[in-house]
């Protein structure tokens, strides 16, 4: 599936939209808690991809919630997503992408960012939450409880700060998930620290994709 990119973008939104928002996650199905607000910043009108060879996170939670801010033309605009956090992880071989329409004169621009590869150390997060639109994986988790109420989630980092997610709302925990051969859409990414090794950084013109 192709991220969803509509509208029109001027030179401005073009700089601000294509600053880099690093992520990788797991996350499985999970029933959406009422009264929730994911990420506590307002996200962009873009939602990116990201791919990588492995994720292994420890302390890990996820609820459902719904991502809030604009479009490209600045419309409010709302998403149901479902919030993974882990206390810490760890990503081999991380590759994400963003496209932005409609660049006067260029067209789609895209960009991509990879990190975490070529027999190097892995991207290192802790305190890292994902608000994640779909997902693809070979997932195991181990010690998992499935429909803990979320503000009673404890062994991952919690509730995010800022937020207002239903502590009486569905979650799901695990004292460790290990994800493979990962494929996912999100719309935003939060983390205490986020330490990137053989940083890879490129702009291409039309539209090029982690997948």
């Amino acid at each position: 599936m192709s991220s969803a990119v509509r509208g029109g973008t001027r030179w401005r939104r073009f700089a601000v939209v294509m600053v880099p928002s690093v992520a990788a996650t797991a996350a499985i199905g999970v029933a959406m808690a009422q009264g929730a607000l994911a990420a506590s910043f307002s996200v962009s009108g873009q939602d990116f991809k990201v791919t990588a060879d492995k994720l292994d996170g420890t302390g890990f939670v996820q609820y459902g919630s719904i991502a809030e801010g604009t479009d490209l033309k600045g419309n409010p605009a709302a998403h149901p997503v479902a919030v993974s956090g882990f206390k810490t992880a760890e990503i081999t071989n991380m590759c994400q992408s963003v496209v932005t329409p409609d660049v006067p004169i260029f067209g789609s621009i895209s960009l991509m960012l990879k990190a975490g590869g070529s027999g190097g150390a892995p991207v290192k997060a802790e305190n890292i939450y994902l608000d994640v639109a779909d997902l693809d994986a070979d997932a195991e988790f181990k010690n998992i409880d499935i429909g803990v109420a979320a503000g009673k989630a404890d062994k991952g980092p919690g509730i995010q700060k800022g937020t207002k997610a239903n502590p009486f709302g569905f979650a799901q925990q695990a004292d460790r998930a290990i994800l493979t051969k990962v494929k996912q859409r999100a719309w935003a990414t939060s983390a205490g620290t986020f330490k990137l090794s053989g940083l890879n950084l490129r702009l291409h013109k039309g539209v090029k994709e982690c997948y």
